[in-house]
């Protein structure tokens, strides 16, 4: 398809999208609280303070790059004062609701497609405004005076087109936040497409890059120029669809209610290497817990789940056990206590002494939705009844009062923190969600 046509057919297409992503969104909520850490050299690490997960600007500048293990940055923090945080996944999970709500006031029709981003389909609210560029702009200027988070928006008449106008936004100055790539100049967004890597394109993963490299198909404008057919026939539909948005054919529509998981996974590393099978027990029952909450959260209920335990396999010079078992359920269940026994019934039949535990989990299979799930002929419809409104009551507690405050006595108590639980000895407080942890002015 010729450039020129290209053009046409992304400024004639009717609907309109915006991605809204909030810049180094772990790292601006550690300063949204900490207004210290502004322009502060600064890491949000990954579970159990390893390695970095968030960025701050100016430590990318060092040339840190993601994933980076903190004691590998030991000289350069020291060098350049880097400060290092760990992960607050409570409040960021609570910082995202809150953008959230934040959109939700521009548009009903939207997407959250990550803890950071969301689509909006902003065609509709369009007339409010003057242009798509106030309407970025009011966006950008409402999250951050509601939240304290700083926000790009990218605009395009496709998702694609939309999550490549974000990227110019956020790498590119000028735009001052806000890029909508259906209002430049064809010579002017050619321009940027050629001097942005095919990589950028969302989808296009370093392997597919490599493979389009292959074909001298570097840029974004030698992808929108190739045929969608020809990338058909060699990548697959999913590569089809993407050209044409590329082209500015809308092929993704939103996703305005995320699809039900059909697994779910609940694990976590240990702070220290177990050994004992009753903190192995412990852990497990409090991963089942959260994946419970998760599944009752989807309206969902499940069939069976799978208990894992596993050592360091980066300690090559001790004994390696790596485990799992299935274990089916009777009936479909919700229930964190039925799926709690099953969990420990089958860590019970895996569980070997005498080697040093990194890491267990507990994954939830044959996941379907509850209102359809097949029901056992024998079964008790008013223990269910109770056993319903038992986890309905348990999930509004631990929502309001903080998680786990109300847990299966398998878990473990309330009171100090189990020492096989991940290492987290630089978490900032839940500000937005424990009353405890607020900050007390002296």
């Amino acid at each position: 398809m010729p450039a020129a046509e290209v053009v046409s057919e992304m400024n004639s297409a009717s609907p309109l999208f915006a991605l809204v992503d909030v810049n180094n969104f772990y790292v601006s909520c550690e300063r949204v609280f900490q207004p210290k850490l502004e322009d502060v050299p600064m890491v949000v690490l990954s579970n159990n303070d390893g390695c970095a997960v968030a960025r701050s600007a100016e430590v990318k500048a060092l040339g840190v790059k993601m994933g980076t293990p903190w004691f590998q940055m030991q000289a350069l923090a020291k060098k350049h004062g880097i400060q290092a945080y760990s992960s607050n996944y409570t409040l960021y999970g609570d910082m995202s609701s809150r953008v959230v709500q934040v959109l939700k006031g521009f548009t009903p029709n939207l997407e959250v497609y990550s803890i950071d981003e969301s689509f909006l389909q902003i065609d509709t609210v369009l007339k409010q405004y003057q242009n798509t560029s106030e309407l970025g702009q009011k966006i950008k200027r409402q999250v951050k005076e509601t939240t304290g988070l700083p926000v790009c928006v990218g605009i395009g008449s496709s998702k694609t087109l939309a999550k490549l106008a974000n990227h110019f936004a956020k790498k590119h100055q000028q735009f001052a936040g806000v890029c909508d790539v259906n209002a430049m100049a064809k010579e002017e967004l050619y321009q940027w497409m050629s001097e942005t890597e095919v990589g950028e394109v969302w989808g296009v993963g370093k392997k597919i890059a490599k493979k389009l490299k292959a074909q001298n198909i570097h840029s974004v404008l030698d992808l929108l120029q190739a045929s969608p057919q020809a990338m058909r026939q060699q990548f697959g539909v999913v590569m089809e669809r993407l050209c044409y948005e590329l082209h500015g054919t809308s092929c993704l529509a939103l996703e305005e209610v995320a699809p039900a998981k059909q697994q779910i996974i609940a694990s976590r590393s240990f702070g220290k290497l177990v050994t004992s099978q009753v903190e192995l027990a412990e852990s497990v029952a409090t991963h089942t817990a959260r994946a419970a909450e998760k599944l009752r959260s989807q309206n969902s209920v499940t069939g069976a789940l799978t208990v894992f335990i596993q050592t360091n396999p980066f300690k090559q010079d001790e004994p390696q056990h790596h485990q799992s078992i299935t274990v089916p359920l009777a009936d479909v269940t919700d229930n964190t206590l039925t799926l709690t026994n099953a969990a420990l019934a089958g860590l019970k039949q895996i569980y070997q002494p005498n080697f040093r535990y990194k890491k267990a989990g507990v994954i939830l299979n044959l996941i379907c939705d509850k209102p359809t799930a097949q029901q056992s002929l024998f079964e008790d419809v008013e223990s269910k009844g109770r056993s319903a409104h038992l986890m309905k009551a348990v999930d509004a507690i631990n929502t309001r009062f903080g998680n786990a405050v109300i847990r299966s006595a398998a878990a473990g108590t309330n009171g100090a923190k189990q020492e096989w639980q991940m290492r987290s000895n630089n978490r900032s407080p839940n500000y937005t969600t424990s009353w405890d942890e607020l900050p007390v002015a002296r």
